[in-house]
């Protein structure tokens, strides 16, 4: 109490009495401005000292400069932010200046009067043969007319030469006023960082700073006023200049080495395909070759157990929805390409987590493949596969599980890392094994993290669906590609719900399962 009364009165011990050191923050400040130390030394005092408002400071170099100066001290957010608008407003003064404003226009005009002349003509030679000119007489009046519009248009856009030429003087008057207040504002800030981090990198005016902001500059500015204000601009400034012969030559070659790939190792892929296939039919037995009442039962009864008996009545509508629509098989057959995908994504998913999860090595040189994987488009995995593996269901399933196997190895990886060392220690202090240590320890701890990877794998291989009935995948993906050929909305729109379901159910089963097993 009696501290808090000092604190409230002034006395010696209040926040009052807290005085920052001034010469050791000034020489810090030196430190980092490197030039002209005492105004960078006054103007971030008054930055400091400012409780409210913006603190009023003019930087005369920053607004003379602009991104010259911010370039220089290493501002690089000022630099791009300013030099875009300074663009702007010079893009403005040129068009207003010297810009060919109404060119289209009056060019316009000139092809519309010449087009009349020679309809004219025509006339001319209609009446000398004794034809009737009116026709070619109107069209030429017509055209005549059009041109007097286009000439209007042209003087009425000269005319605002000037006021574009004052909104663009306007704006660079206003930018360099912006300019001079915020740039001790925002040279404060990068003060702050470095003050918490150090780097000479960042500190005074760096010669090279200098160098690479006067190359951006006179690499940006100049062509982009110019292409903005000049009508006729070469074309190598609007179009690169490719040579279309590099695209032929280049696509022939690379055609021509996956060509010669995929023959060299025709034996490994269909022995890849084979596997493939074998899990796809064991799956298709079981659900289709099944008698539908068994199956529709065994599916009620694991959402029951799994999830629960609201998911379980949401189960049984949505297999009601897929039975009485005629969509039982294809929809199992969907399920059964899923599952081939996903229990391949799982069995080489989850040891490849573990692995990159205990190897920091190993999931580095990784990354790069798991992001081209989950980068590239859908679509763009169709032609490798198609290549090497050709088409149909087995091909389809191997393109899903590109697709799809990323999450779950990210998530095993991650989940493997997060669990503490101090646990493992001690595992290992009672005489644990490193197979016990990951048996009994680690995989129960990464568990949370790794079903929701598989979670998130069965949801994208679902995706996949619709894809990989573009090279010959059956299921309900195909049902949606037919009605796209066809523009059938009707079985476009069931087929879609019927997918949704199908999706729905797994992911609510998955879920309810990971829930129930957590909560023991």
């Amino acid at each position: 109490m009696d501290q808090q009364a000092d604190m409230a009165e002034g006395r010696p011990g209040s926040v009052k009495d807290i005085e920052v050191d001034r010469a050791a923050l000034d020489q810090s400040i030196a430190e980092f401005v490197v030039q002209n130390p005492d105004y960078y030394s006054r103007s971030f005092h008054k930055i400091h000292d400012t409780t409210s408002g913006i603190p009023l400071t003019f930087n005369w170099t920053a607004a003379l400069l602009g991104p010259l100066w911010a370039g220089a001290r290493g501002i690089w957010g000022f630099f791009w932010g300013f030099l875009i608008l300074e663009i702007i407003a010079w893009v403005q003064i040129g068009r207003g200046t010297w810009g060919e404003l109404g060119a289209d226009s009056l060019a316009q005009a000139e092809r519309q009067a010449a087009r009349a002349q020679e309809f004219l003509q025509r006339a001319a030679e209609a009446t000398a043969a004794g034809e009737d000119p009116s026709r070619f007489e109107t069209l030429a009046g017509n055209l005549t007319r059009a041109a007097e519009r286009s000439r209007d248009a042209a003087e009425a856009a000269a005319a605002d030469a000037t006021f574009i030429l004052m909104t663009g003087l306007g704006l660079l008057l206003v930018l360099k006023l912006v300019q001079g207040i915020w740039g001790n504002i925002a040279y404060e800030k990068q003060y702050s960082r470095w003050r918490v981090t150090p780097d000479q990198e960042v500190s005074g005016i760096q010669t090279k700073n200098i160098v690479l902001a006067v190359v951006l500059m006179l690499i940006v500015a100049p062509l982009t006023i110019y292409r903005f204000t000049i009508e006729n601009i070469p074309d190598f400034l609007t179009a690169f200049p490719a040579d279309p012969d590099h695209y032929s030559t280049t696509a022939r070659w690379l055609e021509g080495q996956i060509d010669a790939a995929a023959l060299a190792g025709s034996g490994a892929f269909d022995g890849v395909v084979l596997v493939v296939r074998q899990v796809l039919d064991a799956i298709s037995l079981a659900l289709i070759g099944t008698p539908w009442p068994v199956v529709m039962m065994v599916i009620f009864v694991v959402a029951w157990r799994s999830a629960g008996p609201r998911v379980a009545i949401f189960t049984a509508a949505a297999l009601a929805y897929i039975a009485f629509l005629g969509y039982w098989e294809i929809a199992m057959e969907t399920v059964a390409l899923v599952g081939a995908a996903v229990v391949l994504c799982v069995v080489i998913g989850i040891p490849l987590g573990i692995w990159f999860g205990k190897s920091e090595r190993a999931y580095r040189f990784a990354e790069p493949v798991l992001d081209l994987m989950q980068t590239l488009p859908a679509f763009v995995y169709l032609i490798p596969i198609i290549a090497f593996f050709g088409t149909g269901n087995p091909p389809g399933i191997l393109a899903t599980i590109i697709f799809g196997m990323p999450p779950v190895i990210r998530l095993t990886a991650l989940g493997m890392r997060g669990v503490p060392d101090s646990i493992k220690e001690a595992a290992l202090a009672f005489g644990a094994s490193r197979r016990q240590v990951l048996k009994d320890v680690e995989l129960p701890l990464a568990l949370p993290s790794i079903m929701t990877g598989v979670n998130q794998t069965i949801l994208m291989c679902l995706s996949m669906v619709v894809i990989i009935s573009l090279i010959g995948g059956g299921g309900l993906g195909k049902v949606i590609l037919e009605a796209l050929q066809f523009a059938a909305k009707g079985p476009g729109l069931l087929g879609g719900f019927a997918i949704l379901f199908v999706a729905m159910v797994i992911d609510r089963i998955v879920q309810g399962a990971f829930r129930r097993a957590d909560q023991k």
